[in-house]
């Protein structure tokens, strides 16, 4: 029995339990309107469903899926990164370039790109936390320098062609099961989604993520190095990004215009799982399903014969929606 007058503190499971309770409650939306646009999509194409079909629309809608979340590492931060366009097309017209149409280019060339992903990111958080600059600024400022750089070494359009073993992670399939055919672009989906989990959910990283994001000032004082943790956080875009260039560069092959535009699909993905934009909350698993939902909008757009530039008008709004949505969130949330 408490004595009278005396302030009860809640029990570190009641604590969890409301933790659980708010991320539930923040993030189921997301999942009820990808059920809801799969099953529309359904009703215009019958055949959606199958399983061939339905595995290649997961096929294609795995670079934005991955790209998301990478995007969610620097969002829980505080920041965004406008860069991840510009990387995929590095790595589409980079990876033409470097494999100079030999296969056994392959493996080092993916080693480099994925190397010049992470410098790519380092430069964009040390950047953002010892200069000071906003990583929208900074990431802006990036992504005109790596699609200059990359236009210019090219010579301004695609040179080359990406060898079979660089496509395949993109448009082949690792086996069949009967007449279902598993692509590689699912596995590599798979094994990144769970990677991304675990760094954000599981790790001493993501606690330290979504504590600077959430009060960069309190999260020093309590022992986070708050540079480092904003470059990993960047790092870990980037990658995400040269990952979702392969997949691109796999089904689409090389063009000028590789990963126009993702960069904006991948915040609105974020924001509609869920995810605060000043930094602090985030689900990948959520953040995901936004992106899906996202390609599955599009599919219906494109299924009900609608024009490209009312799908980019669709896309603004979802944008403005879902961050008037996340403002509004925040504010009751800070009211509470």
């Amino acid at each position: 029995m408490a004595e009278p007058g005396s302030k009860t503190r809640p029990s570190k499971s009641g604590f969890q339990n409301n933790v659980l309770i708010k991320t539930v409650v923040n993030t189921a939306p997301i999942y009820i309107v990808l059920i809801v646009l799969l099953l529309l999509v359904r009703v215009v194409n019958p055949n959606f469903f199958d399983p061939n079909v339905f595995l290649g629309f997961l096929k294609r809608s795995a670079p934005v899926m991955i790209l998301a979340a990478g995007q969610l590492f620097v969002i829980a931060t505080g920041g965004f990164d406008l860069s991840m366009g510009a990387i995929i097309l590095m790595v589409v017209l980079g990876g033409a370039l470097l494999t100079n149409n030999d296969p056994n280019r392959t493996w080092w060339s993916i080693l480099t790109l994925l190397g010049l992903g992470s410098i790519i990111g380092f430069l964009n958080g040390a950047i953002t936390s010892f200069l000071r600059i906003p990583s929208f600024i900074t990431t802006l400022g990036m992504q005109l320098v790596v699609r200059g750089a990359i236009l210019l070494a090219s010579g301004g359009a695609p040179s080359g062609y990406l060898p079979d073993n660089f496509r395949v992670f993109g448009r082949g399939n690792i086996l069949g099961v009967g007449e279902v055919q598993i692509p590689w672009a699912l596995i590599v989906l798979v094994i990144v989604a769970a990677g991304d989990i675990f760094l954000m959910q599981r790790s001493n990283l993501g606690k330290q993520i979504l504590a600077v994001g959430d009060n960069p000032r309190a999260a020093a004082l309590s022992g986070v190095r708050v540079p480092q943790v904003r470059i990993l956080a960047f790092i870990l875009s980037a990658i995400a990004a040269v990952i979702a260039g392969i997949l691109y560069g796999g089904f689409s092959g090389t063009s000028r215009d590789a990963g126009q535009g993702y960069e904006l699909q991948a915040i609105a993905a974020v924001v509609l799982g869920g995810a605060r934009l000043g930094g602090g909350q985030g689900s990948v698993p959520a953040v995901m399903a936004g992106a899906l939902s996202l390609q599955a909008l599009f599919t219906l757009l494109n299924l009900l014969g609608l024009p490209k530039p009312l799908r980019d008008a669709v896309e603004g709004l979802i944008i403005i929606g879902a961050a008037t949505y996340s403002a509004f969130r925040s504010r009751q949330s800070d009211n509470s």
